[in-house]
């Protein structure tokens, strides 16, 4: 395998990394957060996204998508991730299109995939239900009623789930808690009654919701695929999910390296560059070689989901635990390198490392991934 970016695949990297420059530089952020925006991204910027195709990225070209992977959404989110860009390009268009995509029918395809295109349609997939993620900890049940189903339970942490029009929801319709069958999505309108859907305040100023479900009644319509089709297309969704917020955070890292290398060959300490003192060199260093190894685990991890690769999970967990590992150090030690002024908000560098302590509990901790890395590969 080639850990090597393609011509198209350069390509599209340049021009998120110019967008993201010219229209979502870091105060882009700073004027939502301040304006306690309550959306916490831009409409505007989503529809000027949703032009430049990025919503599109991992539609079907049948459906009239680009079809350009995993691997396309990954150079886009990472060169956002350098400006801290909010944006629902990865609520919708990797895990929205992702749980269509496998699940759909073909008319829920035209009817979704063409709201997606056109910008009109914004999803949040609703799973979790525990502090820490645990796909497989679903209690939220539907019951089925003649022609309808009858939804009652609770999803915290839902990403976008606060301006999401389309709730897609996992939910268990057979089994219990654990259990890995029994598990079935729902395409649900965020204004359905019985749906009450609560903000959350989190460090890093994202769009974030708790869910709760109340006798919410539904159509057999409103099935994504057949009943209990979840199970078996949940993880390889999540998949996609977890290698592309960790081709956000290698962003991330990469950009907290750069800035707090700057500030190592400007700032003056007894008289001289602070950047050439010793340690902090081999802290830098250390740091460089890290963010090196997480490059080459997310390539391999979005080419394996590119080519549907058997190592998938395996891979993606990897490239979860590796770039959650280095991002927690890169964001230490870039706020301790800045000293004192490294926490207060006029310094860009705390942003990184608020975004950061929620970026590394999506869809798993570095611990949660070591741990399913090593039963994947048998240890």
């Amino acid at each position: 395998m080639k850990l090597v970016l393609t011509e198209e695949q350069q390509f599209l990297k340049d021009t998120a990394q110019q967008f993201a420059r010219d229209k979502t530089p870091v105060e882009h952020f700073r004027k939502l957060r301040d304006a306690n925006d309550q959306q916490k991204w831009s409409q505007d910027i989503w529809m000027e996204m949703v032009e430049l195709g990025w919503s599109s990225i991992l539609i079907p070209e049948e459906y009239g998508g680009s079809e350009f992977g995993v691997s396309g959404l990954c150079v886009v989110l990472q060169e956002l991730g350098k400006t801290l860009t909010p944006s629902p390009l990865f609520a919708t268009g990797v895990l929205g299109v992702s749980t269509i995509n496998a699940l759909g029918s073909d008319q829920q395809k035209k009817d979704l995939f063409s709201g997606i295109l056109d910008g009109s349609i914004t999803t949040a997939l609703a799973i979790d239900e525990k502090p820490h993620h645990n796909p497989n900890a679903i209690t939220t049940s539907a019951k089925k009623d003649g022609d309808k189903y009858i939804i009652n339970g609770k999803k915290i942490f839902v990403i976008d789930g606060a301006s999401a029009s389309h709730i897609i929801l996992i939910a268990r319709t057979s089994g219990n808690e654990g259990d890995i069958e029994g598990l079935t999505a729902f395409i649900i309108p965020s204004n359905t009654p019985g749906l009450e859907i609560s903000s959350l305040s989190l460090a890093d100023s994202r769009n974030y919701a708790a869910l709760e479900f109340d006798n919410l009644e539904v159509s057999t319509d409103s099935l994504l695929g057949e009943e209990g089709a979840a199970s078996g297309a949940v993880e390889s969704i999540l998949d996609h999910g977890r290698i592309a917020i960790a081709a956000e955070m290698l962003g991330m890292t990469e950009e907290a390296f750069e800035i707090t290398n700057s500030y190592l060959k400007e700032r003056k300490q007894f008289g001289v560059l602070i950047g050439s003192f010793q340690a902090l060199q081999h802290r830098a260093a250390k740091m460089f070689c890290e963010i090196e190894l997480s490059k080459s685990t997310i390539l391999a991890a979005m080419f394996a989901a590119d080519s549907n690769s058997n190592d998938l999970g395996r891979l993606a967990s990897l490239a979860k635990f590796q770039v959650g590992e280095t991002l927690h150090e890169v964001s230490n030690e870039s706020v301790q390198m800045h000293g004192g002024i490294g926490v207060t908000d006029e310094y860009d560098i705390g942003l990184y490392l608020k975004r950061a302590r929620v970026a590394e509990q999506i869809f798993g901790s570095v611990d949660f991934h070591q741990n399913r890395y090593a039963d994947i590969s048998g240890f």
